[in-house]
């Protein structure tokens, strides 16, 4: 998501006399603030308190309410829990939003309308589009709103001037016609080419099947001529029927070492993960020379083959039933209300359909 760095960097303007007065007033109007709920609670809580009790209260709060480490335990949390995807995104948006403030922390009861309008500045001078822009924001409002829920901090919809929004994104799907070419690609003497090559055509082959669903399918997945998985995305289990065209790509390929089925993550290690993301961007970079090649004037990804797929089917003239309509249709709920009611089968021939029409 977003650049891995920018040659832009945020810095507060130096400003005038004035407007740094009026900064340490607003920095002492916050710290009465902060006062003022640390002696609300003391006096719920503590019949009896000194001032001792206020300043190691103050303390806990800069502590504990800093952007930084509150979100760096909310990571923890999730790891712990499981979730690992959601904390892998939760630590993206913190790096972004780490270097935007070149590093230095902010309280979470600091974090204004005006700073987080800055932050969409800077995101979008770095090149960073407006969906990227809103999952940093997003996440950040989550972060921002569970200070909120604690009684921590008041809430002062500091996200109020920067895209929360999703827009519609332009989907790049290939007619059948330059799959065939990419697949008539003789790529013999540039294997890095060769397997990237392999991989697309295997996730079109699969349904458009997503490369980390690909990526972490197992030797026992495949049985009695179909592999059986469930979408890492949206729990729902799936059944392809395995075609000779699928085979004999494995075949190019040693046997994987590890439990896993394709020749992605072929070493065991501790963190199957960043394996699996590390070889996510060897493909995709190693596509854009496939392009060139093919002569293609659509950017070549691992998520083009997704959308390749149903267009094509739809070109092919499949009920769109069949092909789910899945990926056209704004919610995922009505997708799942199609897929739910078709025949397994059904979805096979379709698929059948579509490599027979590469030949």
């Amino acid at each position: 998501m977003g650049r891995a760095a920018c040659r832009y960097r945020h810095s507060p303007p130096c400003g005038t006399r004035r407007e740094q007065l009026l900064e340490i007033r607003e920095n002492i109007r916050r710290d009465l603030r902060r006062f003022a709920k640390i002696e609300s609670r003391l006096q719920a809580a503590l019949p009896h308190y000194s001032a001792d009790d206020i300043v190691e209260e103050y303390r806990r709060f800069r502590r504990e309410y800093s952007l930084f480490p509150f979100m760096e335990g909310i990571i923890r949390a999730l790891k712990d829990n499981g979730r690992i995807r959601t904390a892998e995104t939760y630590r993206s948006a913190l790096n972004s939003f780490r270097k935007f403030r070149l590093g230095r922390d902010i309280m979470l009861d600091a974090i204004t309308p005006a700073t987080m309008e800055q932050y969409g500045i800077w995101l979008k001078r770095c090149g960073v589009v407006p969906n990227t822009v809103s999952f940093y924001a997003r996440i950040l409002r989550a972060v921002y709103n569970r200070a909120v829920e604690s009684g921590a901090i008041d809430d002062l919809r500091p996200f109020r001037h920067i895209y929360t929004g999703i827009a519609k994104t332009v989907k790049r799907a290939l007619p059948l016609n330059a799959i065939r070419r990419i697949k008539a690609l003789d790529l013999a003497a540039m294997p890095a080419l060769d397997y990237a090559r392999d991989i697309f055509m295997l996730s079109f082959y699969l349904r458009g099947m997503s490369f980390i669903d690909m990526a972490f399918l197992k030797k026992s997945d495949l049985r009695n001529g179909r592999v059986t998985y469930r979408r890492r995305k949206t729990g729902r289990r799936l059944a392809i029927a395995w075609e000779p065209a699928m085979q004999r790509i494995l075949d190019k390929y040693p046997r994987n070492p590890t439990p896993y089925l394709l020749p992605v993550i072929t070493k065991r290690a501790d963190d199957e993960r960043c394996a699996y993301r590390n070889a996510a961007y060897k493909i995709n970079r190693h596509l854009k020379e496939v392009a060139a090649l093919a002569c293609l004037s659509v950017p070549l990804t691992l998520y083009v083959a997704r959308h390749s797929w149903a267009t094509a089917a739809r070109a092919e003239g499949i009920p769109l039933g069949i092909i789910s309509e899945g990926m056209g249709h704004d919610s995922e709920t009505t997708t799942r209300i199609y897929l739910a009611t078709l025949d397994t089968s059904a979805i096979d021939r379709a698929n059948r359909r579509l490599l027979a029409a590469l030949k």
